[in-house]
């Protein structure tokens, strides 16, 4: 049964430049009698493929030109499409000017996000701005009380199920649906060009920001049962990590796991050598580098085997059978990892519960790129922490100089803090952590809490043994700013570290230098800070 908002469709006009699925669609369309307009390449498709096909040029009695930037920008299309249908003077005015309605709108743009990914030039991006399709789709999506516009081939099946269902007519719930979707692909349309706009003019933060986001996946609830959410990605970033992974088994990831995750791949990323990092809620409670994968693990759990229940493992290689195997006598929440071998697949497949991410490629932790955070009634924006330090950057500030050793540790511990939240200190030990202290108001609280949690590993590696030796006895310490007073260098101290590496810039750092000359310990400035709220 048809309702009074159902709209037949005797009349259709095709302009796709995507043209995927299009002749079953136009085919099935045609079967139901619906006379077919169409430009272009799209024209000729329809053509070759045996339908009858009117072209534009026939309607409005005007030829393409300016090499196809006007074609379908004439009253005789507009005026079909934007026609109200239950107006008199709108259908007197159709009748006066012979133009026919038009009651179905399929349209696709040219590919100008594709373009520039490409690198292509400047003029040729300009050519695959389209401004007729825009058009097409907007006047349709704005008369969806009688007009029904679809700008993805997966909505061919929507519509042609609708037709069915309604004796050649589609319901307003499907149009407004369709209008809808049409008005965010031209709004996600032309965020692409003002964001490349900005981007070539060298503009890091246009006055007027737009980003438009592909939803990926509706969410159980948000961080919390009674908030609701919902994942999106952002179409012009590539870059891999959560958005690019395949899922592979588990159960459905949380807001949580998700935001975990990004966490973890994103400090893994940092390091070149085999290395494996585990995150929970947001913070590492081990890092660590090894000869290969499994080694890097085992180091990592050592760090802190009891945060590590129900963490986030990720890795920077193949994920293989023998790390698989390890991995899998933990309980952890999502294993994310560039690739996944078919034996370390099959292993874990066991852990049914467990989420397994596969994203195809590992982060440039170099790169630049945009972060957000938001705020109410706004949000910020920065460039991602790409800063970095390596041991010729490094100033020594203290009578003695750091060992070979204790160099590539405090590095390692340095590059590992800034993915702690702040503030933060991590003790480091043969390119491991040993104790991470994070997110304390405090900077001498963490450096205190990374210590405990170093001699609980100590204690945990002896089987229970309390007086066993804890791991940050001849550790290196990182701070990820500068030390205020000299406490929380001195704790370091009383925990057994050797050497400090911080960013240095206090007013009183040459009291904190005298205290860490006095412990004979080596201490390097960086003049780099890593905040992470």
């Amino acid at each position: 049964m048809t309702s009074q908002f159902d709209r037949p469709i005797r009349r259709a006009l095709i302009s796709v430049y995507d043209k995927t699925g299009l002749l079953p669609f136009a085919r099935a369309l045609a079967e139901r009698g619906v006379v077919l307009i169409s430009t272009g390449g799209s024209s000729k498709a329809l053509a070759d493929a045996g339908l009858a096909v009117t072209d534009v040029a026939s309607v409005t009695g005007f030829p393409e030109m300016l090499d196809g930037r006007v074609k379908t920008l004439h009253p005789a299309i507009h005026g079909g499409i934007l026609a109200r249908r239950d107006l008199t003077a709108h259908r007197d005015a159709l009748a006066k000017h012979d133009i026919s309605e038009i009651d179905l709108v399929v349209c696709n743009l040219y590919p100008f996000e594709a373009t520039v990914a490409s690198g292509a030039s400047w003029e040729d991006c300009i050519e695959k701005i389209d401004i007729g399709g825009p058009s097409l789709i907007r006047g349709a999506a704005k008369n969806h009380d009688f007009v029904t516009v679809v700008t993805d081939p997966a909505d061919y099946e929507t519509v042609l199920a609708d037709l069915a269902a309604n004796g050649g007519a589609t319901t307003l719930k499907t149009r407004r649906k369709l209008a809808g979707m049409a008005y965010a692909r031209t709004s996600a349309y032309d965020a692409a060009i003002a964001a490349w706009m900005a981007e070539e003019r060298g503009e890091t933060f246009p006055e007027t920001l737009s980003i438009a986001g592909k939803r990926k996946q509706l969410l159980r609830y948000g961080e919390n049962p009674h908030q609701e959410a919902a994942f999106y990605a952002i179409a012009k970033d590539t870059r891999p990590g959560v958005a690019t992974a395949t899922q592979l088994q588990g159960k459905e990831l949380s807001y949580n796991n998700l935001n975990d995750t990004d966490a973890a791949f994103e400090a893994v990323a940092e390091f070149a050598e085999p290395a494996v990092a585990i995150i929970k809620h947001a913070n590492p409670c081990g890092v660590a580098l090894g000869t290969d994968l499994l080694d890097a693990y085992k180091k990592a759990l050592a760090c802190d085997p009891v945060s590590a229940f129900g963490g986030i493992i990720a890795v920077n290689r193949a994920l293989d059978a023998a790390t698989a195997e390890a991995v899998a006598a933990l309980f952890a929440e999502v294993v994310i990892a560039p690739a996944v071998d078919d034996e370390a697949r099959e292993i874990l497949a066991r852990k049914t519960q467990l989420r397994l991410l596969a994203t195809g490629g590992m982060p440039d932790p170099a790169a630049g790129g945009m972060t957000f955070r938001s705020l109410s009634g706004g949000f910020l924006m920065q460039n991602r922490d790409a800063g970095r330090v390596s041991e010729s950057s490094l100033q020594v500030v203290t009578k003695r100089a750091p060992t070979a050793a204790e160099m590539a540790d405090l590095l390692f511990a340095f590059r590992v803090a800034k993915h702690v939240k702040s503030n933060a200190i991590v003790y480091a030990k043969g390119g491991a952590t040993v104790g991470i202290g994070a997110g304390q108001m405090s900077r001498v609280d963490s450096s205190r809490i990374a210590a405990w949690k170093a001699a609980e590993a100590g204690v945990a590696a002896a089987g229970g043994d309390k007086g066993a030796k804890s791991p940050a006895i001849g550790s290196v310490v990182a701070s990820d700013a500068f030390f205020p007073f000299a406490d929380g260098l001195l704790a370091a101290a009383e925990a057994g570290a050797t050497a400090v590496i911080q960013p240095g810039g206090s007013k009183r750092d040459a009291e904190v230098i005298a205290a860490a000359d006095e412990k004979g310990l080596a201490m390097v400035f960086t003049g780099l800070r890593h905040f992470r709220h």
